[in-house]
């Protein structure tokens, strides 16, 4: 399902994701996604999706909308795509890190990973900062995926599943590490205590 991580500053403050036909986006209430922003109009754009296509259209806004740093009145939106509403960056993702991985999995190989029953739900779980600008803070997992990171430089999601969480990358150039280990292209288990290190800043993931 398509996801857009909206950020300012380098810094991620929501994500959203697509599940509907039109999401509009400004910054009037009443809209899908609210951006509080004077540079942001009231209604700025919006996504039509259709299928596995989307398309963002440009509403007339009075600061415009930019796709990879060049304006646009109506484009179709690739995965990776960075879209910009006056000071706000906005991360579309079409592909969630982790998924094709395990389907492949499914299919190829059935005999090795038989049905198992529901597991009882995990516990609760957060991730708390131990170096940079927000050092304290404590961050509790409430969503089944949680993204943390710059988007542009390094991004990571941490998923709950039945048995546990697991930690996947997202994006960037420099490979976020799990106790000093470089994360590789699957996800990977979290257990209590762990340290991940993303963009510069180490966060432990703990159980509550």
């Amino acid at each position: 399902m398509p996801k857009l991580i909206v950020s300012i500053d380098g810094v991620v403050v929501k994500e959203v994701q697509l599940t509907k036909d039109r999401t509009t986006l400004g910054r009037r209430p009443y809209n899908d996604i609210v951006i509080d922003n004077l540079a942001v109009s009231g209604e700025h754009a919006v996504l039509q999706m259709s299928g596995a296509d989307v398309h963002l259209e440009d509403l007339a806004s009075t600061n415009g909308t930019y796709v990879n740093g060049k304006a646009i009145k109506k484009q179709q939106l690739a995965h990776n795509d960075t879209i910009e509403v006056g000071k706000h960056k906005i991360k579309f993702l079409s592909e969630p890190a982790g998924a094709g991985f395990e389907k492949t999995m499914m299919i190829r190989s059935p005999q090795a990973h038989p049905p198992v029953a529901p597991a009882e739900p995990v516990g609760k779980a957060a991730i708390k900062v131990l170096s940079g600008a927000a050092a304290g803070r404590e961050v509790t997992l409430v969503k089944i995926v949680t993204t943390i990171g710059k988007p542009g430089v390094a991004v990571a999601s941490i998923t709950r599943r039945p048995h546990g969480y697991a930690v996947a990358v997202v994006e960037g150039a420099n490979r976020p590490t799990l106790n000093d280990q470089p994360l590789g292209s699957e996800p990977a288990m979290l257990t209590n205590g762990d340290v991940l290190e993303l963009a510069g800043t180490k966060m432990q993931f703990v159980m509550l």
